[in-house]
C-alpha cells in the first residue's frame, strides 16, 4: 500500500466481507447432502443421482471460465449480487422440476453462482488487503466457508427432522441467498471505503477489464504447470478426503449416526485451526503451511490405506479422520494466498479465474480417479494412489513455489 492509500484495519471488512460469505456457503453446503434424495425422488436410479450431483461440480468448473472476467467488468459487489440471483434461480428450478434434467441444471445453475460468488470475494481480498496480512485474511474468508460447511448440514438435518421434506433444505438456500444479497445491498461496501483514489473511464470496481480465461491460460502457463498443479494435486486430496471418509466408514461397519459423529467433530477441528494457518503463512512464509498440509494429507491417506482390514480398524478411522483434519486445517485459505501472491494486484481477476480452473480440475479429477481405481481393485488402493500423487504434489510445490512467491512475506522471491 502506498502512503496515500487509506489504512487497513480489520474491523472494516469483519462484517461486510465474511458474513455474506458465511451465510452463502451455509445454503450451499446445506443442499449437498439432499441431492441424491431431491434426484431419487424423481425417478433417477444411483448412478443418476450421483451425476445430478456431480453437476455442482460441473458448474464450478464453467463459473471458473466466465467469472475472472464478469469480476474485473462489473466489479466484485455487483458479481457476487448476481450470484447470489443466479443461485435463487437455480434454487427455483431444483423446487418445480419436473424432470430430472431440470433438477441436474439447477445443480449446475448453483455451482456456477458458488465460482463466481467466491472469485469475486477472493479478488476483492487480493487486491485491498496489504501483503503483510493477506495469508491471515485469506484464511479467515477460508474460515468462513468452513463455518458455512459446518452450520450448513447441520440446519439442513434441523429442518428435515422437522418437516421430513428434502424441498426444506432448497428453501434454506433460497433464504440464504436472499439473506446475502441484502446484506451485500445494505452493509458499507468495503471496496468504496478502501478505494485506492477515483477511478479513470473504463476502469471497473477491481482494476481494469480483464481477459478470457484462454487467454490468460496461456499467459500464465509457466506458473500453472508448476505452482498450479501442485496446487490441484492438494485441491484432490482435499475433495478425495470429503469423498472417502463416509465411504470407508461404510465398508468398516459403521453406522450413519457414528460416521456424522466422528465426521462432524473433525469438521469443527478443522475450523478451529483456519487463523493459525494464516498466522504461520504470514509469519514464517507461504511453505510453512502448505507443506504440512500436502505432506499431511498424503500420509494421512496413506496411513488409511492400511487400516481397512485390521480389528482396530474403528479406532485407526477416527484418529486418521482427526489428523488429516488437523493437516487441512493448517492450510486454510492457503491456495487463495497464493493465487493473491501471484495475481496482479491491480487486476486480479483474470488471474484468479485462471488458477481457480486449474484447482479445481484437481478437485474435481481425484474423485473420479479414486472411483475408478476402486471399481477396478480396491478402495484401499484408490486411496493409496491419491496419498501417493499427494507427496508427488508437496515435492512440485517445494520446488516451484520458491521460485515464484517469496519466502519470506514482503521478500522477493527466491
Amino acid at each position: 500500500m502506498s502512503a496515500l492509500d487509506p489504512p487497513f484495519r480489520w474491523r472494516s471488512i469483519v462484517v461486510v466481507v465474511f458474513l455474506p460469505t458465511i451465510v452463502f456457503s451455509m445454503g450451499q453446503f446445506a443442499l449437498i447432502p439432499v441431492i441424491p434424495a431431491l434426484a431419487s425422488g424423481l425417478g433417477t436410479d444411483l448412478g443418476g443421482a450421483a451425476l445430478i450431483a456431480s453437476m455442482l461440480v460441473v458448474g464450478q468448473l464453467l463459473g471458473d471460465i466466465p467469472s475472472g472476467a464478469i469480476v474485473a467488468r462489473i466489479g466484485e459487489r455487483r458479481a457476487m449480487l448476481a450470484a447470489a440471483g443466479l443461485a435463487l434461480v437455480g434454487a427455483v428450478a431444483l423446487v418445480v422440476a419436473p424432470h430430472p434434467a431440470v433438477l441436474g441444471l439447477g445443480v449446475l445453475l448453483i455451482g456456477i453462482a458458488g465460482a463466481a460468488f467466491g472469485l469475486a470475494r477472493h479478488a476483492f481480498m487480493t487486491t485491498f488487503v496489504p501483503v503483510h496480512m493477506r495469508a491471515r485474511a485469506l484464511s479467515t474468508l477460508g474460515g468462513s466457508n468452513r463455518l458455512g460447511a459446518v452450520a450448513g448440514p447441520f440446519a439442513g438435518a434441523a429442518l428435515l427432522t422437522l418437516t421430513g421434506q428434502p424441498a426444506s433444505v432448497v428453501a434454506l438456500l433460497a433464504v440464504c441467498c436472499f439473506l446475502a444479497a441484502t446484506l451485500l445491498l445494505v452493509l458499507k461496501d468495503p471496496g468504496a471505503a478502501l478505494s485506492r483514489g477515483p477511478r479513470t473511464p473504463g476502469e471497473a470496481e477491481i482494476g481494469l477489464e480483464g481477459t478470457n480465461l484462454w487467454s490468460t491460460l496461456a499467459s500464465k502457463r509457466k506458473v500453472l504447470l508448476s505452482v498450479g498443479v501442485g496446487a490441484a494435486l492438494l485441491s484432490g486430496l482435499r475433495q478425495v478426503r470429503q469423498v472417502v471418509l463416509p465411504v470407508w466408514a461404510v465398508s468398516i461397519g459403521l453406522d450413519e449416526a457414528t460416521t456424522s459423529v466422528i465426521i462432524g467433530v473433525a469438521g469443527v477441528v478443522d475450523f478451529s485451526l483456519f487463523f493459525l494457518g494464516g498466522w504461520i503463512m504470514d509469519r514464517f512464509g507461504r511453505l510453512w503451511a502448505i507443506l504440512p498440509c500436502t505432506i499431511g494429507l498424503s500420509a494421512g491417506l496413506l496411513a488409511l490405506s492400511f487400516t481397512h482390514d485390521l480389528d482396530t480398524r474403528v479406532g485407526w478411522f477416527v484418529g486418521i479422520a482427526l489428523f488429516l483434519s488437523v493437516a487441512n486445517g493448517l492450510g486454510s485459505g492457503i491456495l487463495m494466498t497464493l493465487a493473491a501472491d501471484l495475481a496482479d494486484r491491480r487486476n486480479p481477476a483474470p488471474f484468479l479465474g485462471a488458477w481457480r480452473f486449474t484447482v479445481d480440475l484437481g478437485g474435481a479429477g481425484a474423485p473420479i480417479l479414486v472411483t475408478a481405481i476402486t471399481a477396478a481393485l480396491s478402495l484401499s488402493v484408490g486411496v493409496a494412489t491419491l496419498g501417493v500423487l499427494g507427496l508427488v504434489g508437496a515435492l512440485i510445490l517445494r520446488i516451484s513455489v520458491p521460485r515464484y512467491v517469496s519466502s519470506r512475506p514482503g521478500q522477493p522471491p527466491a
